[in-house]
């Protein structure tokens, strides 16, 4: 018994009949393929349906409420609405980073 690999040469049948180092014969007519797909136009755009719940910031909720403009657009228009959106997200996070400016500070008169 040997346990040796067939070597680089060596030809395989194929259920079909052709070797495996052969091309298969013929090719099926393209409107019979299995699984080919099919052009069929996109779906108009739909609300997703997904609550937005207020934050009690209005900064914050008004951006967040942007989002429903992306209901009424095709796929390709959400980009625009998503970075409108992230970009004021981002301005109103660092806003809050900032924090409120310094009380001044009381200035003394000294007299000599």
């Amino acid at each position: 018994m040997s346990d040796s690999m067939p070597g680089p040469g060596t030809v395989h049948a194929t259920t079909s009949g052709a070797t495996s180092g052969e091309a298969a014969q013929g090719s099926p007519d393209e409107d019979t393929v299995p699984g080919a797909a099919t052009v069929s136009e996109p779906a108009a755009p739909a609300p997703l349906g997904i609550a937005r719940t207020p934050t009690g910031n209005a900064e914050v909720d008004a951006r967040l409420e942007r989002l429903a403009d992306a209901d009424h657009l095709t796929a390709d228009g959400h980009v625009e609405v998503y970075e409108d959106v992230h970009r004021g997200l981002r301005d109103a996070l660092t806003a809050l980073d900032a924090g409120p400016a310094p009380a001044p500070m009381p200035s003394y008169n000294h007299r000599s």
